[in-house]
This record gives C-alpha cells, sequence and structure tokens, in this order.
C-alpha cells in the first residue's frame, strides 16, 4: 500500500452496522453494509440489497450526455469525504463469461457523476476502456495506468464467475493509485494523477452487472471547506 496507509486496520467488533469507525489519529475507517442508508445508486431500480451484498442487477442505460464514462454505480453516502483513501472490498461479475468485456468498477474520490476515479477489473485486457484506471473530469473517461502499450493492458483482473478481493489505494499529495487482486503482494494496475484530491467511494459497472460485499474503507477526511 502507499503513502500513509501501509497498515490495513482490523475491521472492529459490531464495524457491520457502524458507518464510521476510527482507525487512527487523523483517519477513519468507514464500513458500508448492503442497505439503502449507506448507498445511493444512480438509478435505484436495478439494484438489490441481498444479506451482506450489494447486487447490481442488470447494466445500466447510457446518459448520451457528451461524457463516455462508467453507466451505472452506487456510491457510499456515510461518513465524510476521503483524500488519500484504501478501498478493500470483495466483488464477483455475475455477467457470463462468454461476454468478453464484462466488468466491474471500483470509484474514488468521486466529486459528481463527471468528475471521479475508477478502476475497471475486467477479462478483456486488448481494448481502451477495459482492465484498467481511469479519470473522468467533465469529459470522456480517460486510461491513465501505466501498464496500457496501446494494444494490451494489465493481465485480465477477473476470468470466472468467483468471488475476487480488490483493493485500490490512492495517495493525493503524490496521486499515486495501486489496484491489487485476491491480495497480491505486487499491483496489478498502476497510475499516478492528482485531478481530484477528495471525495466519495463507489461500486457499480461500466455497462455489465456484478455484486461487492464486504466494503472497508480507511482515508483521510477531506478538509472543511472554509468559512467566511
Amino acid at each position: 500500500m502507499v503513502g500513509a496507509l501501509a497498515v490495513w486496520p482490523a475491521a472492529p467488533t459490531g464495524a457491520a452496522t457502524d458507518a464510521v469507525l476510527e482507525a487512527g489519529p487523523e483517519q477513519v475507517h468507514v464500513v458500508a453494509p448492503a442497505t439503502p442508508e449507506h448507498w445511493d445508486p444512480l438509478t435505484d431500480s436495478l439494484w438489490d440489497y441481498d444479506g451482506n451484498q450489494l447486487v447490481l442487477t442488470r447494466p445500466g442505460t447510457n446518459p448520451n450526455d457528451g461524457v463516455r464514462r462508467p453507466f451505472e454505480y452506487a456510491v457510499v453516502t456515510k461518513g465524510p469525504e476521503l483524500t488519500d483513501v484504501s478501498v478493500q472490498a470483495e466483488v464477483r461479475l455475475d455477467e457470463s463469461v462468454q461476454v468478453s468485456n464484462r466488468d466491474v468498477i471500483i470509484i474514488w474520490n468521486y466529486q459528481g457523476p463527471k468528475r471521479f476515479y475508477y478502476a475497471h477489473f475486467s477479462q478483456d485486457n486488448t481494448i481502451y476502456p477495459h482492465n484498467g484506471i481511469f479519470v473522468v473530469d467533465n469529459a470522456d473517461r480517460r486510461r491513465i495506468d501505466d501498464q496500457w502499450t496501446g494494444t494490451v493492458g494489465a493481465p485480465p483482473a477477473v476470468t470466472d464467475a468467483e468471488w475476487h478481493d480488490v483493493r485500490v489505494d490512492y495517495t493525493a499529495t503524490t496521486g499515486e493509485i495501486e489496484v491489487y487482486v485476491d491480495g497480491a503482494s505486487e499491483p496489478l494496475m498502476t497510475a499516478t494523477d492528482t485531478t481530484f484530491t477528495g471525495g466519495r467511494v463507489g461500486f457499480g459497472s461500466f455497462d455489465n452487472f456484478g455484486r461487492t460485499r464486504h466494503v472497508h474503507v480507511v482515508g483521510t477526511p477531506s478538509p472543511a471547506p472554509a468559512t467566511s
């Protein structure tokens, strides 16, 4: 992990029902149970809350508003906005493995529907929008990961219909981004970008569907805006 988030603290007792838990003198530990009180989807009717699982039941719809970006996601509404952040979760792609471009995404530093980062976990790594790290900044999503060569990216993140552990680490001061899959000691994808220095986290899919559970976040709260 990068920066101040070098140690992932264990979830305290009762974390499944608490929204914000102390993780250090300058950090909070945000836990996001699968409930409508903790998540705000773009389209409520596409989502289900199945025990401890947040489920995107079918693909979202292209907004067709001039900015190409993920179609459907839900954002964690509890707790503060975060700068430095480490997002850890289990994810599963529910779309058939016969669909080569299927994906799920983890979002961080979300500031609005056209301003956020996301990591795209896919079984295809041969097309620009698949299996990479992206920034949406009032324009079409832009790929920023170091692994993309112009024709191929990092090895496919998910190639089956099983659960996978994912982790996304972001250090605001340096812009370092590291994306890990299944507890690997080395990141699958890396990038450096300082477009956004604070926001919320989320889960979704570009144009497919899947689910997540056990979402835990450690981060540094964004400074409160100055008042006059």
